[in-house]
C-alpha cells in the first residue's frame, strides 16, 4: 500500500514537472510575451549626441538649433563661435 501511494506521487511529480518544461517552451518559442512595459522595465529612450562635448541627450531636454541638438546653451554658443 505505502509502495503504490509513493509510486503515484513520483508519477505526479515527473508529470507536474513535465508540464512547467512544456509550458515554458511554449512561452519561450512565441507564445504568451509580455512587453517590456508589462514586465516593469522601463521604456528605451532615443538619445543624441551633443556635436561640441559629446553628451548623449533627449530631445525632449536637448537645446535645438539648426538641425543640432546641444545639451545646454553653453554648448550651442560654443559651437556657434567655432562655425564662425
Amino acid at each position: 500500500m505505502l509502495g503504490r501511494l509513493l509510486e503515484l506521487i513520483v508519477l505526479l511529480l515527473v508529470i507536474r514537472a513535465a508540464w512547467r518544461t512544456l509550458s515554458s517552451l511554449v512561452t519561450i518559442s512565441g507564445g504568451v510575451r509580455k512587453s517590456p512595459a508589462a514586465r516593469g522595465e522601463p521604456q528605451a529612450k532615443h538619445l543624441v549626441r551633443d556635436p561640441v562635448c559629446g553628451t548623449y541627450v533627449s530631445p525632449d531636454s536637448a537645446v535645438y538649433q539648426d538641425g543640432r541638438y546641444f545639451c545646454s546653451e553653453k554648448c550651442r554658443d560654443d559651437y556657434k563661435r567655432q562655425a564662425s
